[in-house]
């Protein structure tokens, strides 16, 4: 993932929660704004304390910035996403997290049909 399709700042992840619209299963929360004039998605990634140690919590971040790379293609380009992580996603490996992620995107309606 560039620079270009993070969001790292408070405002931006504040503008996403407060006008976006959430989704969730187990594992993951995830909230999407749609944004007319960008041409490519944006992620920010929310992953607290309560998960774990900066090891897991780092790893649980690695496996979601995979996920949405290898999904690029298929994810809606218009769109800022804030993923927060839930506790049991620090139990998951790398196949299990995109499983959940795919699962929690197809019930907000933002991946292309196969």
């Amino acid at each position: 993932m560039n620079k270009r399709q993070r969001i790292k700042k408070n405002e931006e992840f504040q503008k996403v929660f407060k006008k976006g619209k959430s989704f969730a299963n187990r594992q993951f929360v995830v909230y999407c704004l749609k944004k007319e004039q960008q041409s490519e998605f944006r992620i920010g990634l929310s992953v607290s304390k309560k998960i774990g140690k900066a090891v897991t919590r780092n790893q649980v971040k690695r496996y979601l910035r995979q996920t949405f790379l290898e999904l690029k293609d298929e994810v809606r380009q218009d769109m800022d996403y804030v993923i927060i992580a839930r506790h049991q996603a620090a139990t998951l490996n790398f196949h299990e997290t995109k499983k959940s992620v795919e699962h929690v995107l197809r019930i907000a309606k933002v991946l292309k049909k196969k």
